[in-house]
């Protein structure tokens, strides 16, 4: 089956070459030469446009688009429109809003092609590992489109399925990184914690290594928590930033819509964006508040 992939990056790279591996021809193309090249010398099509990339199908069309969030997903599509077919299919499986999948769908629709959102997961592992894909559309494309989802997820049976209509796939998949957000942070604390305890002197590489196997929280999280860890036991080197994609923000605001307390999730949401302030402003008001009324001890730079 052919397989049209614009963007080809380290995640969409590593699908094309799973992709291949697994008996199906991926046209891609993407701004940076050197990713098509490489494209092509593993075996598959690297095309220098997109009006390439539609000239080298031989029937239906279908393009997964792998760009960031929001104006890049509707200019490509914009661009794509007018080298389709009726019938043909733009795949999204970036980490896009529910709503803008919701409101692509009913675009794309009225104008005879079809659209299919795919919240996808397994980052730089997937080529190893397998994908796991939570998909939003009709049932007509994603049928015609099973043999790429059986070849892309973990087994043939396993880690992707249709969840619902058109923007289900990216709202399960927000849902899904808001629950990361929380399991990270639960780790990083308790992890915290352990380090702390100078008096006991523990391994946590040790420790990741035995929750592994066996305990209520071992997870391919933890798993690779313990790599991390092995490499590299004291952190050194690395900056307390965390970012996040705007999938944990949408999930906190979603809950909220719906009247649903999400405190965890939240929280490690707040945390991350604490992580980013230097010298922070909160936590000194809280220790000049802290000196006003009980005359508590202020630390100075």
């Amino acid at each position: 089956m052919q397989l049209g992939l614009i963007g080809l990056g380290k995640m969409g790279g590593n699908m094309a070459e799973r992709l291949r591996l697994g008996g199906h021809q991926v046209i891609g193309f993407d701004f940076n030469a050197e990713a098509v090249q490489k494209l092509t010398e593993s075996g598959n099509v690297g095309v220098s446009s997109l009006e390439d990339m539609a000239k080298k199908f031989d029937g239906r069309k279908a393009i997964w688009i792998m760009v960031p969030q929001g104006k890049p997903v509707d200019d490509t599509i914009a661009k794509l429109e007018p080298l389709l077919n009726k019938g043909d299919i733009l795949i999204d499986g970036g980490n896009s809003n529910y709503k803008d999948s919701q409101r692509r769908h009913a675009e794309v629709t009225a104008k005879g092609f079809h659209f299919v959102d795919v919240g996808t997961s397994g980052g730089v592992w997937g080529l190893k590992e397998g994908y796991s894909m939570m998909i939003g559309g009709d049932k007509e494309p994603v049928g015609y489109l099973s043999p790429i989802f059986e070849t892309l997820a973990p087994a043939k049976d396993k880690g992707w399925g249709h969840v619902g209509p058109a923007g289900s796939g990216h709202f399960v998949k927000m849902v899904h990184n808001g629950i990361e957000y929380g399991m990270m942070q639960a780790f990083a604390e308790g992890f915290t914690i352990m380090e702390k305890k100078e008096e006991l002197d523990l391994n946590l590489a040790q420790i990741s290594e035995i929750w592994r196997y066996g305990s209520v929280v071992r997870s391919w999280l933890l798993d690779l928590t313990a790599d991390a860890l092995s490499k590299n036991p004291t952190l050194d080197g690395l900056s307390a930033y965390v970012a996040d994609s705007g999938e944990g923000r949408w999930t906190v605001f979603e809950a909220i819509d719906l009247n649903v307390s999400a405190p965890v999730i939240t929280e490690s949401l707040i945390r991350r964006i604490r992580s980013r302030e230097e010298n922070n402003f909160t936590d000194r008001m809280l220790a000049i508040m802290r000196n006003a009324f009980g005359g508590h001890a202020v630390k100075k730079d």
